[in-house]
């Protein structure tokens, strides 16, 4: 075991082991000041106490989210910090892809569907493009657990991730912090906001990151080449209250421009018949003969209007619009040459064939309407109910380049459009059985229709010109919900909950290297989850833990890449998963804090039938292997990017110090052992591994926050993800990075 392993277990575990001794600590020197504050939360959009709602979920917010996302980290810094979440992306910043109790989605088209939604300040983003908005000036990070289909939508499936930015409030308020580190990451974020007169206030927020090119390219002797970024976001915000206090209408403009590398795909870096990176893997320096970009504008408005038309009944609306445009390109084969050229002019080790394909979306236009009308009369009922609109239009082109020819010109294009609309309707009743009992329970009807369109003007592989080929899918379904929350004394709720879900039909399309349109029918979900939620030694700890089970029909899965270098929609017969969560927090004292979580998630796809292509690189599979088509059985098989294990820790310690405190905080996650595709092998995936963070500072009252921070402090080098077509390609983590940072806040 490597010393920085054992750096990271130990810390790991000492502060876990800090939570334990808590309670005696708490009963032997109790503190008047240590407690800690009660979390607001909409997760059934209305704003409720964390430990009243019967649902699995996690808050990130405060210091807690400055820390993890310092460094001009992106949304995949969630990955592993909470229970039962992963994000990962072979697209760079530009598109993540969440799992959460393993359910996800690996497919890396532009066009693909994903079973756990994103909103943004009551807005879904459903295209991956959106979800990649960049973090700042957030109220907090609500993740919810298990399907959320009532009140959410349709892919919900896995759960949500649910964003609030900081609204515009009646006193002044702002901050502005900067930061410089490793590779000259520089990081500058900030707002401003409060009331301008009586009846109007506003907000205005932005984001600037930038790191220099730090990786070589050794082909051409070009140092400085890639891995860089410039990232720009703002908001601006307006709340008009022109009438009285029971009328609002806010409207939010946002907007991101994001100029960076596409993801470094590195040839050969891992070894046959082995696990992990090998010895030749260099983190600084690839071996390109393609481009290497990624460019991507959106922008966005959302628009929610409020008014009270009782002392009982509020009518709600938020619309929004989002439009988005990217065009990346990639070295995908992850070196030079070509092993047809002779000995001498490919490498790093074997590359069968060039592979530089890019994608671009063309136009993104997502329009969504909701209204619903909620009642309370602070009694023992609560309901709400409405109707949800979704309209995407979407225009996608796939290029490929000969890498091999002076210009590297264009060998491979097709087009790809379609429209998505989807009709929701829902209704959700909360009631007071007892003062201890609460029952809840909901549905949503929802009717959702896709047309498609695909074409292939040119192809690499000299084939024809193929289509257009054009379609239409459509489904209705219903997703429901039923929960119970019981007050078994002012301290601790038990809950438990069944619901539904589902995810709409799928398309794919992707004619460059194929001929063939795969379509996925809808997959629906039932989950059952029971729990229990704590707050105890006077406030000092918060404990929060759930069992659950759930059985997927008809899921959706993504054959990606393999011997046919292709990506096909099919449906298993189902899949089940099952396993628990944690959270803790832990007031230690005055000046220390601790919080913990932990996951575990066994997954496994249930079709005795099913048979998936395996790697066209040199790797070992695993599983049972049909003597006919080559392809691997995958029954029994776990979810993809699916790590049964998940642990997070921070803690937090701080002393009096010139009218402020020096303070440290550190963080820790695990991420466990991780298959990459649906078939197993030795090759094509990771072991599990520790990450970890620091930040020191002084904070003084008057504001005023220094610091140094790193992250990925053991300087880990792991794999998260591979290409298995062409070589034993891989993509890695981020680096090591160290950096110092001023804030001021007001």
């Amino acid at each position: 075991m490597s010393l920085k392993t054992i750096l990271a277990a130990s810390s790991a575990f000492c502060a876990a082991g800090l939570l334990f001794s808590v309670s005696a600590h708490a009963q032997t020197a109790p503190d008047a000041e240590a407690r800690l504050a009660p979390v607001t939360v909409t997760a059934q959009r209305v704003e409720e106490d964390l430990q009243d709602v019967p649902i699995s979920m996690t808050v990130v917010d405060g210091e807690k989210l400055d820390v993890l996302k310092s460094g001009g980290a992106d949304v995949r810094f969630l990955s592993a910090r909470v229970p039962s979440v992963i994000a990962e992306s072979s697209f760079g910043r530009a598109f993540p892809r969440f799992y959460i109790r393993g359910i996800g989605n690996t497919d890396f088209d532009l066009n693909a569907s994903q079973p756990v939604s994103l909103v943004y300040d009551d807005v879904p983003y459903e295209n991956p493009i959106l979800k990649g908005f960049p973090v700042f000036d957030l109220e907090n990070i609500e993740v919810l657990r298990g399907p959320q289909g009532t009140l959410f939508g349709r892919n919900t499936p896995g759960g949500i991730i649910k964003f609030d930015s900081v609204k515009p409030g009646d006193e002044t308020t702002g901050y502005i912090r900067g930061s410089i580190g490793s590779y000259n990451t520089q990081e500058v974020e900030g707002a401003i906001g409060g009331r301008l007169n009586p009846a109007v206030a506003m907000r205005v927020s932005g984001l600037y990151q930038h790191r220099d090119d730090f990786v070589d390219n050794a082909f051409t002797g070009e140092p400085d080449q890639y891995e860089g970024f410039d990232e720009y976001a703002g908001r601006f915000q307006i709340l008009l209250t022109p009438f009285d206090d029971t009328f609002s209408a806010l409207l939010n403009l946002h907007a991101r421009s994001n100029d960076s590398s596409a993801r470094l795909f590195r040839a050969n870096v891992i070894t046959q018949g082995q696990r992990g990176l090998n010895d030749s893997f260099d983190f600084d320096t690839v071996f390109y003969d393609g481009r290497n970009s990624l460019e991507q504008e959106t922008w966005g408005a959302t628009l929610k209007v409020e008014k009270e038309l009782s002392d009982t009944l509020t009518l709600t609306y938020v619309g929004g619009y989002e439009t988005a445009e990217v065009d990346s390109v990639g070295d995908i084969d992850g070196g030079f040459g070509a092993a047809f050229l002779g000995e001498g002019n490919f490498g790093p080790g074997v590359i069968p064939f060039p592979s530089e394909t890019g994608g671009k979306v063309n136009d993104l236009t997502q329009i969504t309407n909701e209204i619903r009308l909620s009642y309370d009369d602070g009694g023992a009922l609560q309901a709400q109910g409405g109707v949800f609109l979704f309209d995407e239009e979407l225009s996608i082109s796939s290029v490929s380049y000969d890498s091999l020819s002076p210009g590297a010109p264009l060998n491979g294009l097709a087009t790809r459009d379609g429209d998505t609309n989807s009709v929701g309707v829902f209704a959700s009743v909360s009631y007071d059985l007892t003062d201890q009992l609460t029952v809840s329970g909901g549905a949503r009807y929802t009717d959702e229709e896709k047309t498609f369109s695909v074409a292939r003007q040119l192809s690499p592989a000299g084939a024809g010109p193929i289509g257009p080929i054009s379609g239409e899918v459509s489904d209705g379904q219903v997703s429901w919900d039923i929960s119970a929350n019981y007050e078994a004394n002012d301290a601790v709720n038990l809950y438990g909950r069944i619901a539904r879900g589902f995810r709409g039909p799928s398309i794919q399309g992707r004619l460059v290297f194929g001929d063939t349109v795969s379509i996925a029918d809808s997959e629906s979900v039932i989950s059952y989850e029971a729990g229990i939620k704590s707050e105890l030694l006077d406030n000092r700890v918060r404990a929060n833990a759930g069992v659950f089970y759930y059985e997927l029909k008809d899921q959706q899965l993504t054959a990606v890449g393999g011997q046919d270098n292709t990506v096909a929609l099919f449906n298993a017969d189902k899949g089940e998963g099952y396993g628990f969560e944690t959270d803790i927090e832990a007031a230690v004292t005055e000046n220390f804090l601790v919080t913990a979580g932990l996951s575990y998630n066994k997954t496994e796809i249930k079709d005795a039938g099913l048979l998936i292509p395996v790697c066209g690189a040199p790797c070992t599979v695993t599983d049972a292997v049909d003597p006919v088509s080559g392809a691997a059985f995958v029954d029994g098989n776990a979810f993809p990017n699916a790590p049964e294990w998940i642990a997070n820790v921070t803690a937090r310690y701080a002393i009096p110090f010139e009218g402020g405190e020096l303070y440290a905080y550190t963080d820790w996650a695990y991420k466990g052992e991780t298959n990459f595709f649906l078939y197993e092998s030795i090759e094509f995936g990771e072991d599990g591994y520790w990450t970890g963070g620091l930040r020191a500072g002084w904070q003084g009252n008057n504001g005023v926050d220094l610091a140094v921070f790193g992250r990925n402090i053991t300087d880990e080098e792991r794999l998260e993800g591979a290409i298995d077509f062409n070589n034993l390609t891989g993509f890695v983590n981020e680096p090591l990075t160290w950096g110092v940072e001023i804030g001021y806040t007001f």
